[in-house]
């Protein structure tokens, strides 16, 4: 008599193992490749290396959801269907550094900060799940909720304009910027009669920006927009759960269509290139900006640990501890390498366990099809090119899905929260949802204190972090359970 093999362990027949992974991979293709768009255009960096950083980022996501699904010696992956991707959480921080210090030496404070997150995380991930008790569903639900507040901003400035933004529509007068420069030329020139030009001077703002706000723009994002709430209200089953991916295709064509989208930079990449380390820029490490990436991996790492015990529960596989410190580990390893491929950090994708519970396929073996899916995606740089050609207002439409969803998360945890019989758990939520709104509404809040601590208080997502953690304590104190973890991992199911 043949040994029962687990449903997850389960090797189906190549044919339909490959149709299931593509499935995995159109479900989180638009989340993952999101983050380099951000990250990328936030950077200011130029088109060939935001669509290096897409392709960088398809290859780690492939290759990290190899090692957590199948599993790389006894130290990592939990063996689950699990696929990784980058964590929108580490995104608001991350766009807080590229406003600082943007182009390639932004990037490389960026990819220090996640190299030594990774790091941290790796020796953090075995202690991690005694943490639970810290982050019950009124702690993770308000933080989650802040992520996606945060976000927002990122969508509504896709749609309306950057980099000047909705809060201050204005540009230099192009005839003082011209005088400037003759200026600062004429004061620089032997001889010069002109006082030197004051260190910082520059010209204010002072004229409508004419780019800001276009209606043709404004239209491709209500098209996209329209178009993905008419296929999640009228599509069925696969294609409800891509309608994101198929509104920004049917925005691509729209632009496409009215000559707005240049394949130029398509026709000239590769088809073929191998992704390197450091390719875009060398890591700086610098502690503060260790220390808030490591603080956002603990709660990311805090999530995927409900994820783990939810996803469990769903394939009727035990987890031990030793299971959990596996997968918490391969977290932090993905977040090294994707720092040393100039990526980000990585984290198990909600939506792919929701799609676990929808189609019933409980074996791991599907995920890794995904990643090695996701791998040869990575390795084409025409994809990665043609992605980063979609002009940002068709990224407009869908980010307000997207980040929407991040937020309506936070608020379905939240649904489980006790609020009648602990009314101080109503005090936790707002308080800490006021204080992570500070550095959206009054963004120099911070000009008199220590520029040292910038960094790491310039994120709302972090204050909210340590308000949520902080006044839980005080209210609650540090009694948890288990189980309101895993209640609050299956509401998770999008990032």
């Amino acid at each position: 008599m043949e040994p029962t093999i687990h449903p997850v362990d389960e090797k189906l027949p190549m044919g339909r193992l490959t149709a299931l992974g593509l499935q995995h991979v159109l479900v989180m293709y638009a989340g993952a490749v999101a983050v380099p768009l951000i990250i990328g255009r936030a950077l200011n960096l130029p088109a060939e290396q935001v669509a290096m950083l897409i392709s960088a980022d398809l290859f780690c996501c492939g290759l990290i959801t190899l090692i957590q699904a199948m599993g790389a010696t006894q130290w990592f992956g939990i063996k689950l269907p699990v696929m990784m991707g980058v964590t929108f959480a580490s995104v608001a921080p991350m766009v807080s550094m590229a406003q600082s210090t943007s182009g390639p030496a932004g990037a490389g404070l960026i990819f220090g900060s996640v190299i030594g997150a990774g790091v941290v995380s790796l020796l953090l991930a075995p202690v991690i799940s005694r943490m639970l008790r810290f982050f019950p569903p009124v702690v993770t639900g308000t933080i989650i909720l802040v992520i996606g507040i945060s976000l927002m901003r990122v969508g509504i400035n896709w749609i309306f304009g950057n980099p000047v933004g909705p809060t201050a529509p204005s540009v230099p007068n192009p005839e003082h910027i011209k005088w400037l420069a003759e200026a600062q030329a004429a004061a620089g020139a032997p001889g010069s009669s002109l006082p030197p030009v004051p260190k910082g001077f520059s010209v204010v703002p002072t004229l409508p920006n004419p780019r800001y706000g276009d209606l043709t723009g404004v239209g491709i994002s209500t098209l996209v927009l329209v178009s993905i709430l008419l296929i999640a209200r009228f599509g069925k089953g696969f294609i409800a759960n891509i309608s994101v991916l198929l509104g920004i295709v049917i925005g691509g064509i729209a632009t496409a269509s009215m000559g707005l989208m240049d394949f130029h930079k398509v026709a000239e990449a590769q088809w073929f290139n191998v992704v390197l380390p450091f390719e875009i820029a060398l890591p700086v490490f610098d502690p503060m900006l260790i220390l808030t990436m490591s603080l956002v991996m603990i709660v990311v790492m805090i999530e995927s640990t409900g994820m783990f015990l939810a996803l469990g529960e769903m394939t009727g596989r035990k987890i031990s501890q030793d299971d959990l410190t596996r997968g918490l580990r391969t977290d932090g390893l993905g977040t090294l390498i994707g720092g040393i491929f100039n990526t980000f950090p990585y984290t198990s994708f909600s939506q792919n366990v929701g799609l676990v519970a929808v189609t019933g396929v409980k074996s791991r073996w599907v995920c890794v099809a995904g990643g090695v899916i996701l791998v040869v995606l990575g390795l084409l740089p025409k994809m990665a090119a043609l992605i980063e050609s979609l002009p940002t207002v068709v990224l407009g439409g869908a980010g307000l899905v997207m980040f929407g969803m991040v937020a309506s998360t936070g608020i379905r945890i939240l649904s489980n929260v006790d609020f009648q019989k602990n009314r101080n758990n109503a005090m936790i939520v707002a308080v800490s949802i006021g204080v992570g709104m500070v550095p959206l509404v009054a963004p120099n809040f911070r000009q008199w204190m220590p520029h040292a601590i910038h960094p790491l208080i310039e994120s709302g997502i972090l204050l909210a972090s340590l308000a949520a953690v902080a006044l839980n304590i005080f209210f609650n104190g540090t009694r948890g359970d288990t189980a309101d973890v895993v209640r609050a991992a299956r509401q998770a199911d999008a990032h």
